[in-house]
């Protein structure tokens, strides 16, 4: 079995932090900053999200195969870490500072546009190198739980300290001197989103150093063949257990993204003070903390498949009971919190589960054709969060365009608010479920199949 100290286990972990705090920016703020601090129209982000998807879906397994080609003193992995951290750091900052165009001008959504999609292609230069690293480190599924459980346990890290501190940290960088958010002007929200976006880019950066000094790569198979994006699409098309992968694990994906980008609308717009965010997302910030006990202890008498079962069982849930309490009880963000602990439990195991299960697709993918595209599948664990990313985006911003919501505007109309209430409590529990029924009849890497898997690739 292979073995390695607990020491580099948590310095390549440390990585994940830094990736959540750019994530947590993109995913969950960006479209408010975009909407509320800029003026941008919410049709504009609908039409610009595919498109940036588009270019993602070229992008993403281009750089996978790059990776798997790259042969360094540091290795195949960690050099693309530290450069891509670095270029995804200073397009974050950029993309939270409006340089000075004016609120509605050509120049604004121009600018908008091109660092949205150089987000999306920086990020993938450090995002599919870092994740590309777990089946270096391990061959045995107990070892790879533990590997990307930790790996998972500072990418929650990173997420709670965007979600809980953004809104407090926003509201003071803006120089509000209260909490609601009518005090909150676009200069305001500019202006904090702007100061706090550099604070999370400097972590980011220092978060990457840490990983790549402290991590050892192992275990790296050579792919001597030679680029050919034709031949990326090939592998992917082949591994039909990858395909089955990316599609549930991109619409449960889609219904998490929904709740953490839809959410500062809802406390904004709905209960009128966004700061009230916080004390919602520490509460599942504490759900997610406890879902890395989830696949350690549950491996001990579950197989993977029944724990994925029960994460996306738990994330339902706590959904539904999410959406009960948002109905009967709006306003009480500690009724809701309560359930979001077990919306998180659910969803951060779930995580964990999709680590685990990307590496024994990437033994599967060699196990059916023969060669070992590790980057390259990897690759689609950074396109399928896009993907689902670009998928919650298109419904949030439709339901906006049709209800007419402005970002603007203090007060949204009635309609506006049903709309911001169905997208937070009644479109992720159907996602969750959709996921779940789809897991439970197509994918099949499991049991004596997957023995059989990891007893001919180690065999090799």
């Amino acid at each position: 079995m292979n073995r390695i100290s607990l020491g580099r286990k948590l310095g390549y972990g440390v990585g994940a932090v830094g990736l959540d705090l750019s994530y947590g920016m993109f995913y969950s703020y960006l479209s408010i900053y975009l909407t509320n601090a800029l003026g941008i129209s919410p049709v504009f982000l609908l039409i610009l999200a595919p498109l940036a998807r588009i270019w993602d879906g070229i992008n993403d397994p281009m750089m996978g195969m790059l990776v798997d080609k790259t042969k360094t003193k540091m290795g195949r992995y960690r050099p693309w870490i530290l450069i891509g951290t670095l270029l995804n750091a200073v397009v974050l900052c950029l993309l939270f500072n409006n340089p000075g165009f004016a609120s509605g001008s050509v120049g604004l959504y121009v600018y908008a546009a091109i660092l949205y999609v150089f987000w999306g292609m920086t990020n993938t230069l450090a995002d599919i190198p870092f994740w590309s690293m777990v089946p270096s480190f391990a061959t045995e599924e107990k070892d790879r739980n533990l590997v990307s459980t930790i790996a998972r346990a500072f990418s929650g890290l990173g997420q709670g300290i965007i979600s809980i501190f953004t809104p407090i940290a926003v509201a003071y960088f803006g120089g509000v001197a209260g909490s609601k958010l009518d005090a909150m002007s676009s200069d305001s929200l500019s202006r904090g989103f702007g100061i706090w976006s550099v604070i999370a880019s400097v972590g980011l950066i220092v978060f990457a150093l840490i990983c790549v000094l402290s991590t050892k790569e192992k275990n790296v198979v050579a792919n001597p063949e030679k680029f050919s994006f034709r031949a990326a699409i090939n592998v992917i098309r082949s591994n039909d257990q990858l395909l089955v992968f990316m599609l549930f694990a991109m619409i449960s994906n889609a219904g998490f993204y929904m709740t953490s980008g839809i959410s500062s609308y809802y406390f904004a717009s709905v209960l009128g003070d966004l700061t009230l965010q916080s004390k919602f997302n520490l509460m599942g910030t504490v759900g997610s903390v406890l879902a890395i006990l989830v696949v350690p202890v549950c491996s001990k008498f579950m197989n993977n498949r029944s724990i994925y079962k029960l994460s996306l069982s738990m994330a339902a849930a706590g959904y539904i009971g999410m959406a009960f309490m948002g109905y009967c009880f709006s306003g009480n963000v500690t009724a809701l919190g309560l359930f979001y602990i077990l919306t998180s439990l659910g969803t951060g195991s779930m995580f964990v589960n999709q680590t685990v299960m990307l590496a024994d697709c990437v033994d599967y993918g060699e196990f059916k054709t023969g060669k070992r595209n590790q980057s390259l599948t990897f690759s689609m664990k950074g396109f399928l969060q896009k993907m689902a990313y670009t998928l919650q985006a298109i419904i949030m911003y439709a339901a906006f365009s049709v209800t007419g919501y402005d970002g603007q505007a203090v007060v949204q109309t009635e309609t506006a608010k049903s709309a911001i209430s169905f997208l937070m409590f009644i479109v992720p529990p159907v996602m969750i479920i959709i996921s779940l029924i789809i897991f439970s009849k197509k994918y099949r890497i499991y049991g004596d199949f997957k023995q059989e898997v990891l007893r001919t690739v180690s065999e090799k």
